[in-house]
């Protein structure tokens, strides 16, 4: 049972941005809670060995347990899904949400987290700036988003470079350390474009290194990356940064404390503080928690369940956007019969911005990722040949393998939405229903510019094999379903991210955005909770 004590702040969620709107919270010296449902790994962890991806292939009898999974988890097994290139090791990470925070669509499959650390423990690790007009368009301030980013940089580490790339990437950014070094692969591709560098200008194309979360220098006790390229499966030396690293380290603090098992349904103000009502996932008991401010911050779909609930016309319909989404198969026709390179990262290590207009404001973005690690059999699957047959070619063809993801912008439109419905099969005795659809006209825009980045990857002898969609929501990158306003309408928020109807209870996660620009959003989520924090502080 938790004492019916009043906090100063309660922090729902221990994802990217939970986890820094409760740094920003402790370092002012305030007295911070946080709520979370906390899933860890009981599985796999300590069972990945401190060794790279060759070493372990060629060494390690029991490498399937973790490669596939002791129930071979990890194989899926039908068309591409959502969460399908989750390895065992990450899986832990969508436990329970069926269960505990169900969701119903016939057109739009999220991924979503109760773990510990949220969704950030299998981010992807991309660190973008949005640009002026992008930020704008999101309902965010420009000028303390820059200062928010510079915040953001010093605690996590970020590795970047100057580029073509960086006035889309790192824009203005001060505080990184070098950027990774690329395998053979990709720095053949970049060779490639810096002879093309002027006709693909000319068509909107940049190309450079991404910044990433990753330290190429020793911090503490988080070293240097290693280039294993077991990314994917283990974080054993912290190179990377993961949420849960920062709730670690506020765990030591006397001015933080952390509940686990609590799944957060609905807040109510009250005299003096907020209640918030939380459903025990252990002991399936209710509890009561009191704060004199209240942080969201349990994600897009997570945080509209709560808001929903706790107004009594809890039946609006919310919009969603959601940058959708494809990723594309390559063969890189300079590197067929080359070798497998040994060391190397397994994520992305080159990043391709396709601007237009060259504004800023309209911005599509491929993430290109040498192929290895996380087996071709995933790859196999989308061959149009037998098992058999399919598992030969692909291993002469592997070395030439790279995949480009394929992201859009998108903002709000009447055909992309969530609402709360009654459904008294769940424990909640409800459930998110969603409805995402792209109009003709973005449909359109979206196919044209896949092709036109096929065309610029062609050029530097990079060849599409297909086009795999893995269905709206896949991207995991969702936003815009509480709206910035500075009028006070119901279900949007204040721009200091204070929910309209509200005194005391502030919303830290990518809820408020109005629009989502197709770079990752997640170091602007980061940015946004950590300036939400010092607006719940100040008022």
């Amino acid at each position: 049972m938790i004492h019916d004590y009043i906090h100063d702040y309660i922090v729902v969620g221990s994802g990217p941005s939970g986890a820094q709107a409760a740094q920003t919270l402790v370092e002012d010296g305030a007295r911070v809670a946080m709520l979370d449902v906390g899933v860890k790994d009981d599985t796999y962890r300590g069972m990945v060995p401190d060794a790279d991806f060759t070493s372990i292939r060629e060494q390690d009898a029991d490498q399937h347990r973790y490669l596939l999974g002791t129930a071979f988890e990890g194989i899926s097994w039908g068309g591409v899904k959502v969460g399908a290139q989750l390895t065992p090791p990450r899986q832990f990470m969508v436990h329970g949400t069926d269960r505990w925070i169900p969701l119903e669509s016939g057109n739009f499959r999220p991924m979503e987290s109760l773990a510990y650390g949220g969704l950030g423990n299998g981010w992807g690790l991309g660190c973008f700036v949005f640009s002026g007009p992008e930020l704008e368009k999101a309902g965010l301030d420009p000028a303390q988003m820059r200062t928010a980013y510079e915040v953001i940089s010093r605690r996590i580490g970020i590795a970047a470079g100057r580029d073509d790339a960086a006035p889309y990437s790192i824009g203005g950014l001060d505080c990184f350390q070098e950027a990774l070094k690329m395998d053979t692969n990709c720095h053949a591709l970049y060779e490639a474009y810096c002879v093309k560098r002027g006709a693909l200008n000319q068509r909107g194309f940049f190309m450079g290194q991404p910044p990433m979360a990753i330290l190429t220098q020793d911090r503490g006790e988080r070293k240097k990356v290693a280039y294993k390229d077991m990314d994917f499966y283990s974080d054993q030396d912290m190179s990377a940064y993961r949420p849960w690293m920062t709730v670690d380290d506020l765990k030591k603090n006397a001015a933080f404390s952390y509940y686990g098992n609590c799944l957060v349904v609905r807040f109510e103000e009250q005299e003096g503080h907020v209640a918030v009502f939380v459903h025990r996932t252990d002991t399936n008991g209710k509890e009561v928690l009191r704060c004199r401010k209240l942080l969201l911050a349990s994600g897009v779909l997570g945080t509209a369940r709560i808001v929903l609930r706790s107004f009594k016309e809890g039946r609006a319909r919310l919009p969603l956007i959601c940058n959708h989404y494809c990723y594309v198969p390559c063969l890189h026709l300079r590197m067929l019969g080359k070798p497998v390179e040994r060391f190397r990262t397994s994520m992305a290590q080159l990043v391709l911005f396709h601007d237009e207009d060259r504004t800023h404001a309209d911005v599509a973005v491929a993430s290109l990722f040498s192929y290895r690690s996380l087996l071709l059999f995933r790859l196999i699957k989308e061959a149009p040949l037998n098992f058999s047959d399919g598992r030969k070619f692909m291993q002469y063809l592997q070395s030439s393998f790279l995949i480009a993801g394929i992201h859009h912008p998108d903002a709000e439109s009447a055909d992309k939405f969530v609402e709360l419905r009654e459904d008294f099969s769940t424990i909640t005795h409800d459930k998110l229903k969603a409805h995402y659809a792209l109009s003709e006209e973005e449909a359109k825009r979206t196919r044209e510019r896949e092709r036109n980045f096929i065309s610029a990857l062609r050029a530097l002898k990079c060849f599409a094999i297909k086009r795999v969609y893995p269905g709206f929501g896949s991207s995991i990158h969702y936003g815009g379903t509480l709206p910035y306003s500075r009028q006070d309408k119901p279900y949007t928020l204040a721009p200091s991210g204070r929910l309209h109807g509200t005194r005391n209870v502030y919303v830290a996660d990518g809820s408020g955005f109005r629009f989502l620009p197709a770079k990752g959003p997640t170091f602007s989520l980061m940015a946004n909770a950590h300036l939400t924090a010092q607006n719940a502080l100040s008022s």
